[in-house]
């Protein structure tokens, strides 16, 4: 194998949202946090679905399901602590509706009618898993009418 081979062999986390699966590059991924309460408040922030306390610190949660599924995710779910690319790599959490695992797999590139925010496509047998490029994704995301937010706390 090449340096250019080994450099598109890549460790990836594999997420569930709703039905259907897609993998972060596992560098990115800091943790998974469990289900804590999350602070919701007014604002027009795109695709901020509130704030997560996690290891003293406030980190902001990404809900973009509604761009990645039809149907929007029910009961309990995750975080998903990552870095967002670029120069601040600030850590933010998206949530996961089921377990996440490890894969490694060769990235092909996305098909030119796929969003700007998938990064790729990592084959895991049969199946094709679409990497999601995080920073992208949540910038992609619809934003918020002030008023619709109101405060509630998640099992």
């Amino acid at each position: 194998m090449s340096a250019g081979d080994n450099s598109r062999q890549n460790s990836f986390v594999l997420l569930q949202i709703g039905r259907r699966r897609f993998a972060l590059p596992a560098g990115a991924v800091a943790e998974l946090a469990p289900p804590v309460k999350l602070h919701r408040f007014p604002h027009t922030t795109g695709s901020v679905a509130g704030v997560i306390v996690r290891r003293r610190r406030i980190l902001p949660v990404y809900d973009a399901s509604s761009l990645l599924i039809e149907d929007a995710p029910s009961g309990q779910q995750i975080y998903l602590v990552a870095r967002c690319a670029g120069a601040a790599k600030e850590l933010s959490a998206i949530p996961v509706s089921g377990e996440c695992e490890m894969a490694t797999g060769e990235v092909q590139p996305p098909n030119g009618d796929r969003p700007a925010y998938v990064a790729g496509t990592l084959r895991i047998g049969e199946e094709s898993v679409d990497v999601l490029d995080l920073a992208a994704l949540v910038g992609s995301a619809p934003s918020t009418a002030a008023g619709a937010i109101r405060t509630e706390a998640q099992p």
